[in-house]
């Protein structure tokens, strides 16, 4: 098996657009807002988390998504687009900067809103599976000459 035919590449690919998307929407959010608060790991890290909850199920209960490309936006994507290690680091300069309230408030909402984001992302995933099946009956209805 090839690079060039492997997961490897895949993973390489979704992580190379992933890093660049994370860069300039951070860099945008950083340019925008004038708070000791980092909102761009925030919302960065947050909208990860929503994709990752909403692919992985796609992906998983329907099998909407093929391997390949799941490994590509789950592990290459949003492996590069989120960051943990940057949100680490910036919680510690909140605190060595004297920002102790910031930095549990960041801490703390992370956490709560990362796993909300995961949950609303799933629910999301079941969202669109439900309206997938629904046309898919309806579907079968006008083929056979029935009534929906």
């Amino acid at each position: 098996m090839s690079f060039f035919n492997s997961i490897y590449l895949y993973i390489a690919a979704g992580g190379a657009f992933g890093a660049v998307t994370r860069y300039l929407i951070s860099t945008w959010i950083y340019n925008k807002s004038e708070q000791v608060f980092p909102y761009g790991t925030f919302v960065v890290n947050l909208t990860g988390c929503f994709l990752l909850g909403l692919f992985y199920t796609l992906s998983l209960e329907k099998s909407v998504i093929n391997a390949q490309f799941r490994t590509m936006i789950t592990v290459g994507f949003i492996g590069a687009y989120t960051t943990f290690s940057t949100f680490s680091l910036e919680t510690i300069n909140l605190i060595k900067e004297g920002s102790m309230g910031t930095a549990l408030l960041y801490v703390g909402s992370s956490v709560i809103l990362g796993l909300f984001s995961v949950w609303l992302g799933i629910g999301a995933a079941n969202f669109f599976n439900q309206i997938g099946e629904r046309g898919e009956e309806s579907d079968k209805s006008y083929r056979s000459g029935g009534t929906s």
